[in-house]
C-alpha cells in the first residue's frame, strides 16, 4: 500500500470534519474546460460546503471548477443561480452532443433490439457498461444521467440472467433512459412489457391456460414490492396473485427462431375472468387491457407515491430521510399525476435539501467515487476492461447486481469498499490504470490546496493541509482517499 494511506489517511481521519483555517485558497484551469482566454475557475474559499458545491455533489456524477463556475452565473446570488442550474438540467432537450461523442466506438448500444443476438453476450456487457460510465463523465445533463441510474435500479434487471444480456441494451435505452424524466406510469408500462423485464422476472413464463395452472407471480410481486407501492404498501398475497392473472399471456420470443425479442399477447394463456385488485374491481373479458387496468391502479395508490418519495429522498438528502421531505415529495408526485420532472423539483425545493446540515453527509457509492474521480482530474478514459475491473472489485459493476432490488443507496453496504478505493486512487494517480490518463502536473500547478478545495467543495482544513505535505506523500492521490471526497 502507498505511503499515503499509512501516514496521510491516518492524519485526515484524525481531523477530517475539523474547522478550516484561515487559507483563502487559489485558481486551477481546467484546460479542456476552459479553451480560450477567459480567467481560470476561483477553487472555493469557504470553510463549507455552500449550496452550489452542495447541488454539484448530489444532482452530479462529480463537480469541475468549471461545472461550478458556469453554475454560479447563472444568477446574482448561489440560491437563484441553483434554481436556475435545476430547471436548465431538467429542461426537455434533444440528446447530449457532449456525452454522444464519447461513444462512438461503442457499436452495440443502439442496435435494434433482434440485431443485438448477433454480439457476444460479453461484448455487450462491456459496451453498455463502458457507454455508461463514460455518459456519466461526459454529460452535461449530469442530473439526467443521474436520474437514470436510480429509475434503472429502481428496475433493475441483471444481465447474467437468461437472455437479458442481449435484452437489456435495449432496455436501458426504452425503458429507464426514455422515461427518467417523463411520467412514472409510462415509465412502468414501458418496463412491464420489455423483453428484458419478461426475462428476467420470468413473465413470460406467467400463463393460466387451464383452471388447474397457476400463474408466475414473480414479476407480480416484485411490481408491487418494489416497483409500486413498497413492502409496506398494504398490499395482500392475494393482490399478488390478481395482478399475476391479470398479467398472464404476455410472453417475448427468445433467440431461437423468427422475430426474436418480440413481445405477443398470447390470449389463450391469459385469465380473462374477474378479478379484483388492491379493492378495485377489473371485469371478465379484459384481455390485454388487464395490465393497463392494474398498472393505473397500482401507480395511482398513495402507496406508490410514499414508496417512490421515501426512495428519492434516501437517494438525495439523506439515508434516513426526513419525513416531512418525504410527504412534500409524496404531494407532488401525487398531484402532478405522476410526473417526475415535477416531483424531483419539488424535492431540490424543500428546506430539508437545501440545509446546511445533510451536506457531505452521503456516502458516495463505487459507481459515484470513479466517475467523480474522472470528472475532477479531466481525465482521458476509454471506459474499457481496466476501469470496468475496478468497479466490479468494489461491487458495483454496472447491470450486474443480481437481485431485483438494484443496487443499495444506504452507506452501510459499501462501507466495505474503502480499501479498494485507496487503492485506485493510488493506482490512478500514479498512471496505472490502463486506458485512462491523466496530467498530473497540470493538476497540481497550482498546488495541491486549490485541488484539494475544488474536490472538497471547501478549502483544506488543517489537518487535510498537514497531511498533503507529509514527506512521501502522494497529493492527488491523498485527495481522491480523503474522506472529504467519499462523500457527496
Amino acid at each position: 500500500m502507498s505511503t499515503f494511506t499509512r501516514r496521510a489517511l491516518i492524519a485526515l481521519g484524525a481531523g477530517a470534519w475539523a474547522g478550516a483555517t484561515g487559507w483563502a485558497g487559489s485558481s486551477l484551469a481546467w484546460p479542456h474546460d476552459h479553451a480560450d482566454d477567459r480567467p481560470p475557475p476561483a477553487a472555493p474559499a469557504g470553510e463549507e460546503i455552500d449550496l452550489a458545491g452542495h447541488v454539484l455533489n448530489r444532482l452530479t456524477f462529480g463537480t469541475t471548477p468549471a461545472a461550478r463556475a458556469e453554475l454560479l452565473t447563472l444568477g446574482p446570488t448561489v440560491e437563484t443561480a441553483v434554481d436556475a442550474w435545476i430547471a436548465q438540467q431538467l429542461a426537455v432537450r434533444d440528446d447530449d452532443d457532449a456525452a454522444a461523442r464519447s461513444l462512438h466506438r461503442f457499436a452495440a448500444i443502439d442496435a435494434p433490439i433482434a440485431e443485438l443476438y448477433e454480439f457476444k453476450p460479453e461484448v455487450l456487457r462491456a459496451e453498455l457498461a463502458g457507454a455508461t460510465l463514460l455518459r456519466a463523465v461526459h454529460a452535461r445533463r449530469q442530473l439526467y444521467e443521474v436520474l437514470v441510474q436510480f429509475w434503472s435500479d429502481h428496475l433493475n434487471v441483471a444481465m447474467a440472467k437468461g437472455e437479458c444480456a442481449w435484452l437489456k441494451p435495449a432496455d436501458d435505452r426504452l425503458v429507464a433512459r426514455q422515461h427518467a424524466c417523463g411520467r412514472f406510469r409510462d415509465l412502468i408500462a414501458a418496463s412491464a412489457l420489455s423483453p428484458a423485464m419478461l426475462w428476467y422476472l420470468d413473465g413470460r413464463e406467467n400463463r393460466r391456460r387451464t383452471a388447474a395452472e397457476k400463474p408466475n407471480e414473480n414479476y407480480a410481486r416484485e411490481l408491487l414490492e418494489l416497483h409500486t407501492l413498497g413492502v409496506d404498501g398494504g398490499y395482500s398475497q392475494r393482490d399478488v396473485m390478481e395482478v399475476a392473472r391479470c398479467l398472464t399471456g404476455w410472453t417475448v420470443r427468445g433467440q431461437a427462431g423468427f422475430r426474436k425479442a418480440r413481445v405477443e399477447f398470447h390470449a389463450d394463456a391469459h385469465d380473462d375472468g374477474a378479478k379484483e385488485v388492491l379493492g378495485t374491481h377489473i371485469a371478465a373479458g379484459g384481455g390485454r387491457r388487464d395490465l393497463d387496468q392494474v398498472l393505473d391502479v397500482v401507480c395511482a395508490h398513495p402507496a406508490t407515491a410514499r414508496h417512490l418519495a421515501g426512495k428519492l429522498c434516501t437517494r438525495f438528502i439523506a439515508d434516513d430521510p426526513p419525513a416531512a421531505a418525504v410527504a412534500a415529495v409524496a404531494a407532488a408526485f401525487t398531484a402532478s399525476g405522476g410526473d417526475l420532472r415535477a416531483t424531483v423539483r419539488a424535492l431540490f425545493a424543500t428546506p430539508e435539501f437545501r440545509s446546511p446540515a445533510i451536506r457531505a453527509g452521503k456516502l458516495k457509492r463505487p459507481f459515484h467515487f470513479v466517475v467523480s474521480c474522472l470528472r475532477l482530474c479531466d481525465a482521458r478514459s476509454d471506459g474499457g476492461p481496466a476501469l470496468l475491473g475496478w468497479l466490479e472489485r468494489m461491487g458495483q459493476a454496472p447491470f450486474q447486481c443480481p437481485t431485483p432490488d438494484g443496487y443499495p443507496e444506504a452507506a452501510t453496504a459499501w462501507r466495505d469498499t474503502l480499501l479498494w478505493r485507496w487503492d485506485l486512487a493510488a493506482a490512478f494517480a500514479e498512471g496505472r490504470v490502463n486506458g485512462t490518463r491523466v496530467d498530473r502536473n497540470r493538476l497540481l500547478a497550482s498546488g495541491p490546496e486549490a485541488l484539494a478545495a475544488h474536490a472538497f467543495g471547501r478549502r483544506a482544513n488543517a489537518a487535510e493541509r498537514a497531511a498533503l505535505h507529509l514527506p512521501g506523500v502522494d497529493p492527488l492521490a491523498l485527495i481522491l482517499s480523503a474522506p472529504a471526497f467519499q462523500r457527496c
